[in-house]
C-alpha cells in the first residue's frame, strides 16, 4: 500500500481496503492509539482497561466479525461537558471502546489516501502537524504585513456537515464497498443520554475517532479553492483565519467563503464570523490566543480556563499541605507555558502573582486569618518561599526558555 501510495493507482481510486481494517497487526495498533487518547467507557461501560485485560480475545473478535461482515457499531453514549472558559456545555460523544478501536484501525488505512493531497495550509488533526504550526504561520504572515484578517466561524460544523456530498468526497478516492458501509455505520449509529435514543441525520458525531478525517475531507476543496484564487489561509480543523494585505482584499476572501459554504450546505456564523485590521485595538482569536498590534497573548477563555482549573485546587479549606498543593498544580502550568510561551511576558508575570496570592490566600487561612492573601503577607511568605518550595513559576520559565539554543 505504501509503494501504491508513491506511484498511485489506476484511476486514482482504492479497492480492496477491508483487509487492511481487520488484519490483527492494524487492530493491535489502532487499540494502542487508542488507550494513549485515553476516555472513558462508552454505553457498554467497558473502559479501556478492562478491555485491555482480554486483549487478545477481544481483537480476535474484532478481527472475526470485521472479516466475514457481521460487525456493527454500538449506539454512541453523549455525554456533556463545559465549554472553555463558558458556562455553556457542548456535547460529546462516547462511542465504546470496541467501535474506538474499529475506527482508528479504518483511519490508519484511509487516512495516508486523502493525507498526501491535503492543502499546506491545513493543520487539524493531521500527521506531523498540529495547533503550534498553524500558529507559526499566522505569526509569519502577520509579520509579512498580512495584517486584514477574516476571522470566519462555521456554524455548528460537525454537526451539520451533509453526509451525502461528504460521502461523495470518501468514494472519490475509496471504491472498497465494505470499508464504505463501514464509515456509513459510524455516521449513522445512535446516540443516547439519559433522556432518549436517536440517530443524528446529519454530521460526524464529535468524539469519534474518524470524525476528524472526515470533515478535513469535506473542507479539502475550499482549502485549495483559497490557494488557487492566492488567498492565504489558515485551518486548524473548522477554525480558520485568512490573512489579507487590504481591506478589501479581506472582503473578497470572505465573499468566496461563504459562496462556497453555501454551495457545500454549510453556513458561516454570523456574529462570529468578522473582518479585523490586527494592527488596530481590537485583534482576533486564534487556538487560544489573542493576536493584536503584533503582539499574542493567551485569549479570555485561555486565561479564564487556566484559573479556573487552578482555583479549583486553591480553595482555602483544602486541608492539603502545600507539598501536595504545588505537586497538583505544577504540571498544568508546565503544560500551559509549553503551550502559551510566545505571549507577552508580563501576561505570565502577572499569572505568577495571581497564584501566589491564591497559596498566599491558604496559608493566610491556616494563620487564623480572613481574607486573601495582601500587605504583610508578602513578607511573611515572600515569593523565594514558594520558589524554594518548588512552586512552577511561568516567569522564569519564559527566562530559560529565551536563554537555551532553541529559545
Amino acid at each position: 500500500m505504501l509503494a501504491a501510495l508513491e506511484r498511485g493507482v489506476k484511476g486514482g481510486r482504492w479497492f480492496s481496503l477491508i483487509d487492511k481494517v481487520y488484519a490483527r497487526t492494524t487492530l493491535e495498533r489502532a487499540f494502542e492509539r487508542v488507550k494513549a487518547n485515553g476516555g472513558g467507557p462508552g454505553i457498554d461501560h467497558v473502559t479501556i482497561e478492562r478491555f485491555e485485560s482480554q486483549l487478545d480475545l477481544n481483537l480476535e473478535r474484532l478481527h472475526r466479525t470485521l472479516r466475514d461482515g457481521t460487525y456493527r457499531p454500538q449506539a454512541v453514549r453523549r455525554a456533556w461537558v463545559p465549554k472553555a472558559g463558558s458556562r455553556e456545555r457542548r456535547p460529546l460523544g462516547i462511542p465504546t471502546v470496541r467501535d474506538r478501536v474499529v475506527q482508528a484501525a479504518l483511519r490508519m488505512v484511509i487516512e495516508p489516501i486523502f493525507e498526501r493531497e491535503f492543502a499546506a495550509h491545513s493543520y487539524g488533526f493531521r500527521p506531523g502537524r498540529g495547533a503550534k504550526d498553524a500558529l507559526r504561520r499566522v505569526d509569519t504572515l502577520l509579520k509579512d504585513g498580512l495584517s486584514w484578517v477574516v476571522d470566519a466561524d462555521i456554524r455548528s460544523y460537525f454537526d451539520t456537515i451533509p453526509r451525502d456530498p461528504m460521502m461523495a468526497r470518501v468514494r472519490a478516492k475509496v471504491s472498497d464497498g465494505r470499508v464504505l458501509s463501514l464509515i456509513e455505520a459510524f455516521l449513522e449509529q445512535p446516540v443516547m443520554d439519559a433522556l432518549a435514543s436517536w440517530t443524528p441525520e446529519a454530521g460526524t458525531p464529535q468524539g469519534a475517532v474518524i470524525s476528524p478525517l472526515l470533515s478535513n475531507i469535506y473542507l479539502d476543496p475550499l482549502d485549495h479553492r483559497m490557494a488557487e484564487s492566492g488567498f492565504e489561509m489558515v485551518r486548524y480543523a473548522d477554525d480558520f483565519v485568512i490573512l489579507c494585505r487590504s481591506q478589501a482584499q479581506a472582503r473578497e476572501a470572505l465573499e468566496l467563503v461563504a459562496a462556497w459554504m453555501a454551495d457545500a450546505g454549510l453556513a458561516l456564523h454570523p456574529d462570529k464570523t468578522r473582518i479585523v485590521d490586527a494592527e488596530g485595538p481590537d485583534g482576533f482569536d486564534f487556538l487560544g490566543y489573542h493576536f493584536q498590534q503584533g503582539r499574542r497573548r493567551p485569549r479570555k477563555k485561555s486565561l479564564k480556563k487556566l484559573k479556573d482549573a487552578i482555583r479549583a485546587r486553591t480553595r482555602r479549606t483544602h486541608g492539603r499541605s502545600l507539598s501536595s498543593i504545588l505537586a497538583d498544580i505544577n504540571p498544568i502550568l508546565r503544560g500551559w507555558f509549553e503551550y502559551f510561551k510566545h505571549s507577552i511576558p508580563y501576561t505570565l508575570r502577572d499569572l505568577d502573582g495571581w497564584i501566589r496570592m491564591r497559596l498566599r490566600s491558604i496559608l493566610r487561612h491556616r494563620s487564623g486569618r480572613r481574607g486573601r492573601g495582601r500587605g504583610r503577607d508578602h513578607q511573611r511568605w515572600p515569593n523565594a518561599y514558594f520558589t524554594e518550595h518548588g512552586l512552577y513559576s511561568l516567569a522564569d520559565a519564559l527566562v530559560s526558555a529565551r536563554r537555551s539554543p532553541r529559545g
